[in-house]
């Protein structure tokens, strides 16, 4: 399963990259990418695993950012 967010306040491309290892490393997790230009986070992983994907990958990016708001594509 593919799912993509927007992530809003995102401010510095240190960040997006510490976001991407973060959520590459959750198990089930296939592919994870982060654009700091667009402000995109595209996750790939397990259909069974992705609700509890999405709630630690939202953990780790207020972790990193926490003004930042994920928010479905």
């Amino acid at each position: 399963m593919k799912k993509t967010y927007l992530l809003d306040g995102l401010c510095c491309a240190n960040c997006a990259a510490k976001i991407e290892r973060g959520i590459a490393a959750i198990d089930g997790v296939e592919n994870a990418s982060v654009s700091f230009l667009t402000t995109k986070l595209v996750i790939e992983g397990a259909d069974d695993k992705m609700d509890e994907i999405i709630a630690q990958a939202e953990k780790i990016v207020k972790k990193v950012e926490p003004d930042v708001e994920m928010e479905e594509y």
